[in-house]
């Protein structure tokens, strides 16, 4: 018997709102903090817990700067949030692909 695909799936990813931030970010090289956060429809203080616990991990880099006097930060993900990323997509594609048995097959 083989090992069912969820126990490929990143804990730290599988959070709904990390799971959305990590999509939000693998389609650029960096967002800015703001488009995340509205993208992602959190507050900012739920945006900054969930990238602490992303940057933590290794997944996720953050950028502070300034755009004329105002302070930025940008996000982008690290080689190491790239590919769990991508793991973490190909077990959820993999469960989703299970064959479904029939009742008179257990």
């Amino acid at each position: 018997m083989t090992e069912h695909p969820r126990h490929q799936l990143d804990a730290v990813i599988h959070s709904p709102i990390r799971l959305s931030i990590v999509a939000c970010l693998a389609a650029a090289d960096k967002a800015e903090f703001a488009f995340v956060r509205d993208t992602v429809e959190v507050s900012d203080s739920v945006l900054s817990r969930q990238v602490t616990l992303l940057t933590e991990a290794g997944y996720v880099k953050a950028r502070k700067g300034y755009v004329g006097k105002r302070p930025r930060t940008w996000l982008s993900l690290t080689a190491a949030g790239r590919d769990a990323y991508g793991k973490h997509l190909a077990a959820l594609t993999a469960i989703a692909r299970l064959p479904v048995r029939d009742e008179a097959d257990v």
